[in-house]
């Protein structure tokens, strides 16, 4: 009866923390979301009032540390996936541990952008968003944007790439394949 019973509660506690969350601010995001440097997490541990965390900023080495659970890498992990390890190494010192973790704010998934644009910056990509919705965002070109040649700079800077985008072709209702959906950390270059 408690395996059932627990069961019951790691699926409850899953599905809290990817759309609920336990906080009072927790932010619902799909359920394969990949974790960022600067997104904000609630960690905590049921029956172990000592054992929660709120407000968890993840750092840019992506690793959270969490009691007894030691360092647990969380950037570019589902929310799930973290839960698990976090779970898995609390089981030397509580016997099935049951983990809750919700993100709180996804501030570091977001897109910049950047040139002759009425308002250029940095744009949350909750949910997805694609090159036109991020222009719309940024307030369109300025009288000088050149919309033709607007690029979206796409990975690390030891694998970057360039992804061309042609707005009077996607107006146009062609090459509509250009309009990439986002990813965390992208670049439009507007010139």
């Amino acid at each position: 009866m408690f395996r059932a019973s627990r069961n019951m509660l790691i699926a409850a506690g899953a599905l809290a923390s990817v759309v609920l969350g336990f906080g009072a601010h927790a932010q619902t995001v799909p359920a394969d979301y990949r974790l960022h440097p600067a997104d904000k997490l609630d960690i905590s541990v049921w029956k172990e009032t000592e054992m929660q965390r709120p407000s968890i900023v993840i750092p840019p080495d992506g690793k959270v540390s969490f009691p007894l659970a030691g360092q647990i890498m969380a950037a570019g992990r589902t929310v799930t996936e973290v839960r698990q390890e976090i779970e898995q190494n609390l089981k030397k010192y509580i016997p099935d541990p049951v983990v809750t973790v919700s993100v709180v704010e996804t501030a570091g998934n977001v897109a910049y952008v950047i040139g002759q644009v009425n308002k250029p910056g940095v744009f949350p990509l909750n949910p997805g968003i694609n090159v036109l919705q991020a222009l719309a965002l940024a307030g369109g070109g300025t009288a000088f944007a050149k919309l033709d040649s607007v690029i979206v700079l796409r990975g690390t800077q030891a694998s970057q790439r360039v992804l061309p985008f042609r707005f009077s072709q996607v107006s146009d209702g062609k090459n509509l394949a250009q309009n990439v959906e986002l990813e965390s950390g992208d670049v439009i270059v507007v010139p």
